[in-house]
């Protein structure tokens, strides 16, 4: 059994937390990764408030053991979608991607955990004056949003700046030697995003989640064509890493003139995504897809993820003489 500060703060089983992915780490699946021994997050995304009385509901309902919810902050456009997410009482609390201080002193006030994910020096500085109680530090080879530094340097970057805040790896980890590797950069645990959207209970489509396991790392690119034609103004440094599909070959390299099109390529893109058209819509996507070969269920990936890397702990410990 691994046993962290994470493990301990949360009192978990495994250190393991599902990434708040928008749109597809719903209520079923935070709870599902929960009972398993790690710690489900619902992916508020963009704070719509129907989806998340649906999607938070649900996990208070299904969820056995602590869950939580995250957010993006730059797009919070009140206080009053953070006080809907802490009426649902969750454990945790994670805020992406903007100054975390104004919302802080609710979610502290409430009994939650805080925990702010960043992708670099000022951005931790700004979630330890927030008085985060975990930092996630995310690295660019993550799916979905994130910045541009790399994982493997900025986790032990962040673990000395930040101390004795515990910090969480992400960014391009799928199994348990990537577990074991962010727990020997001085993490404490590893939120892990794709990995969790091949599986039943995530949100999305079957037809996205079957792309996930086909693809390859070397097939993902980090772009902004998709926040442009859904309308979403992602503040710099900011871009997504997402599957390469038609609508980027098209288009990338051309954002002035996406901007000029929307008026025809944004309900075409929105019809796109509502029947599951790959081709045209968004499959965010890490560059660790590599390691998903296919579709399953998230309790088994939570336990055989910690017992991977609980194993690989062990096999590290022997080559020293």
């Amino acid at each position: 059994m691994i046993v962290t500060r994470l493990t301990e703060m949360f009192d978990i089983e495994h250190p393991i937390i599902l990434g708040p992915m928008g749109g597809v780490s719903g209520g079923h699946l935070a709870a599902a990764v929960s009972n398993a021994g790690g710690l489900g997050l619902v992916g508020g995304g963009y704070g719509d408030p129907a989806w998340m009385r649906n999607e938070l509901g649900r996990a208070k309902d299904e969820a056995s053991r602590p869950w939580g919810v995250g957010l993006i902050t730059w797009s919070i456009a009140d206080a009053g979608i953070v006080e809907l997410a802490l009426s649902y009482a969750p454990d945790a609390f994670m805020l992406s991607f903007g100054d975390p201080r104004r919302y802080a002193p609710a979610i502290k006030a409430a009994g939650c955990k805080l925990i702010c994910q960043v992708q670099g020096l000022e951005e931790a500085h700004l979630a330890r004056e927030a008085g985060a109680d975990v930092i996630v530090a995310q690295g660019t080879e993550g799916g979905g949003h994130g910045g541009g530094r790399g994982t493997l340097p900025l986790v032990p970057t962040l673990v000395d700046a930040v101390a004795p805040i515990p910090v969480v790896a992400a960014g391009g980890i799928a199994d348990g030697r990537g577990l074991a590797a962010a727990l020997m950069l001085g993490a404490q645990g590893a939120l892990m995003g794709t990995r969790f959207y091949a599986t039943p209970e995530a949100l999305g489509s079957d037809v996205a989640k079957r792309r996930l396991v086909a693809a390859h790392g070397h097939e993902t690119t980090r772009t902004r064509v998709f926040d442009i034609v859904r309308g979403y103004r992602w503040p710099a440094p900011y871009t997504g890493r997402a599957l390469r599909n038609r609508f980027v070959e098209r288009w990338e390299g051309r954002q002035d003139d996406l901007a000029v099109a929307l008026d025809v390529e944004t309900p075409a893109y929105w019809n796109a995504d509502r029947i599951s058209d790959c081709d045209t819509a968004v499959v965010w996507a890490s560059e660790a897809i590599d390691l998903i070969n296919s579709v399953e269920n998230a309790a088994t990936l939570v336990k055989r993820i910690s017992a991977d890397a609980e194993a690989m702990l062990a096999a590290g410990a022997r080559l020293v003489r």
